[in-house]
């Protein structure tokens, strides 16, 4: 049996309100915005009750304001409805709050599936550390000898009780931008000279795009700096933010601090 046509309006009222959709609800689709037609293309799946709802980055196109707003609201409306959602989105952001499960992918191939928190702070390889983080995460050869790692040319630390066990041999260390700062916080923080590029400001956050040989890393640290590009300076890791991955790209050794998660 079909629904009572009360019934149906008081869903595409409620779900329009929800969505921000009640000025347009007398609108044309052509007379709607990308984001506008994007959010009616949700709000209708909702209505009709669909099992199954493909989003492809339903939020892109929308300012700021109304985008940080939606963000929180999609989550509680997902569980709300009782439906399967697959949500594609290039913003690891947003997979966080989101929550669920996220696939990663890289050139058309899946890469890792898994519940998301999971999947952030366990990368199963060098790919998918790269995608799930932004900016991508900072790469750095790496040598495990005599219980000692050294990173890139002259950058050294002990191997810690994640790493102690993993043979001597080379790797590729990385890092999330944020776990990058420009002080040494304790003494165990392993030490990188780097060539300071361009910096972009954001408010309350620094965005320093960094040289170290021939790596290029970027790092995202809190506050306004004065920084001057093409000066040298050192910015320092936490032994406990770094991963290592084997010659192939797969894991060989998680961050400590995301075994303690």
């Amino acid at each position: 049996m079909g629904r009572a046509q009360a019934e149906i309006d008081k869903a595409v009222r409620q779900t329009a309100e929800m969505l921000r959709l009640t000025p347009m609800l007398q609108r044309k689709p052509l007379e709607l915005s990308g984001g506008q037609q994007q959010r009616c293309a949700l709000a209708r799946a909702l209505v009709k009750g669909a099992g199954l709802v493909l989003l492809d980055e339903p939020l892109a196109n929308l300012d700021y304001k109304l985008r940080e707003e939606l963000r929180v609201e999609i989550p509680r409306i997902f569980e709300a409805s009782g439906a399967i959602f697959v949500y594609a989105t290039t913003e690891p952001e947003e997979a966080l709050l989101l929550g669920g499960n996220t696939a990663t992918l890289w050139e058309g191939r899946v890469t890792q599936f898994g519940p998301t928190p999971a999947v952030y702070r366990l990368p199963a390889d060098a790919r998918t550390a790269r995608v799930f983080s932004d900016p991508p995460m900072n790469f750095v050869s790496c040598r495990k000898e005599a219980g000692r790692l050294t990173f890139g040319e002259s950058a050294h630390a002990p191997a810690g009780d994640v790493t102690r066990d993993l043979p001597d041999g080379t790797f590729v260390a990385g890092f999330r931008a944020n776990h990058i700062t420009l002080n040494r916080h304790s003494g165990d923080m392993v030490e990188f000279r780097c060539t300071l590029g361009a910096t972009e400001i954001t408010g309350s956050e620094t965005f320093v795009h960094l040289t170290h040989g021939a790596d290029r890393w970027v790092g995202l640290i809190h506050g306004v700096h004065p920084l001057t590009a093409g000066a040298e300076t050192s910015v320092f890791v936490d032994p406990a933010h770094v991963y290592l991955f084997d010659s192939t790209g797969r894991l060989a050794a998680a961050a400590p601090y995301a075994m303690a998660a």
